[in-house]
Order: C-alpha cells, then structure tokens, then sequence
C-alpha cells in the first residue's frame, strides 16, 4: 500500500503533561472538504487527533504507530490506561496483517464487515508494531496480546482509514464515562473548554443516535460478546 501522507521524523503534536496546562484555543471545525480531509491526514500524520464521523457515533482518530499520539489520544478522553482502543483498517484483508484469524472471525467479517462490528482477536506475533494504549513506561514497548479491529461502513471514516494506510484509533470522541457524540456541537460541548482538546473535528452533521459497535471476543475461535449493539 502506498501511503499518501508519511509522518515526520518527529511529532508535530508531542505529549507532554505540560501541554494539558496551555490556555485553550477555540476548536477547529470544518466540513469534510478534500481539503479538510487532506490537512485531517496530515494533522494525523504529525501525531494529532481528529474527529470525525462513523456508522456509529463520531470517533476520535490518531496514528496507533506513534505512541505519543496515543498517549495525547488517552489524555485528552481522560481514559483509563489499561483500557485499549480499537484499531481501524480500511479493510479486512489489511486487518489480517495484525492479527490470528479464525474461521468464526471469517464467518462474521463476510456477513458484516464493514460494518458495525468489533473482532478481538490474538495480535500476530510478527505483526507491525501498533500501540493500542498508553506505553509502559518499564519496557516502552505495546503490551496488547490481541488487537480490536474495526473496518468502518462510513465513507468519510473509509477515506481516511484507505489515504492515511496505516492503523488509526477508533474510539468515541467524548470524555471518558460521558454520552457518545452524535454531532460536532456535542463534541465542542465536551471540550470546548478542557485544556486538552482534538486538533480538528471534521463536521458531517447530526448523526442518528444508533448504538455502538457490537463488540465480540473470539481470542480462543468461540464467540463471546463484550458489548452488545445492531449486530447480534
């Protein structure tokens, strides 16, 4: 896969503690233009953080190869460390690089991917590096074991998971313990006055309140949901 927008060297958007103490800026919205969408991938690209629209909810995206950007994703959501994120492929054939397959996860992924859906599955051993919460700061290396994977059925979400090539977070963008977004307003309601905020929230609207993905947990080839949504 060629990747259109290759990250720099070194982080444009670095975490650090005492970044969260910075005044705040008003937010940055804009609709989902091929010119939002472009900075969107470079903003990512530079370790930064955009919302944008899903099947779903509206989700909060940065680049799972760079940990500071997930570490800066975590403080921003106010989410509890050992608590990973699921990662976004732009399909399923991309997921199978992460991961151990099974034939229960084949089954589900032609029925319903992409779609609405969650697969936990064992993290391939050789698999490229992604880091789905914050580091440990004792060995600095990822310590999930399996992997969440999500191939999204929305365009916009799609785009940007296909142009940016590499896994991306999916994860509601909404405070931790508060109710998912379903617009940009709800999601400048949130933050609009933290001091740790997304970098761009790319605007497609007011979304259907639906449920969540469903999130099932096939780590030993049986099927066990988590989280329960429109997939049963």
């Amino acid at each position: 896969m060629t990747f259109l927008h290759e990250p720099s060297s070194t982080s444009f958007f670095p975490f650090s503690p005492s970044l969260l103490s910075l005044p705040t800026i008003p937010l940055l919205v804009l609709p989902p233009s091929p010119q939002a969408i472009d900075q969107a991938l470079n903003i990512l690209s530079s370790g930064g953080i955009v919302a944008h629209a899903t099947e779903t909810c509206y989700g909060f995206a940065c680049d799972l190869t760079n940990p500071e950007a997930v570490a800066r994703l975590f403080a921003i959501k106010k989410r509890p460390k050992d608590q990973p994120v699921s990662a976004l492929f732009p399909s399923v054939a991309e997921a199978k690089k992460y991961v151990s397959w099974n034939d229960r996860a084949e089954e589900l992924a032609v029925r319903h991917l992409p779609g609405p859906l969650t697969l936990i599955l064992p993290r391939h051993s050789n698999a490229p590096v992604i880091f789905l919460k914050p580091v440990n700061q004792q060995t600095s290396k990822p310590v999930n074991q399996t992997v969440g994977i999500r191939v999204s059925s929305h365009p916009l979400a799609m785009e940007i998971a296909q142009r940016f090539g590499k896994p991306l977070s999916t994860t509601s963008a909404n405070l931790h313990g508060q109710p998912n977004s379903y617009s940009a307003e709800e999601i400048l309601r949130q933050f609009e006055i933290k001091s740790a905020q997304p970098d761009l929230i790319l605007n497609s609207g007011v979304l259907l309140p639906t449920l969540p993905s469903t999130v099932i947990d096939l780590t030993d080839g049986k099927a066990r949901t988590q989280r329960k949504g429109n997939i049963s």
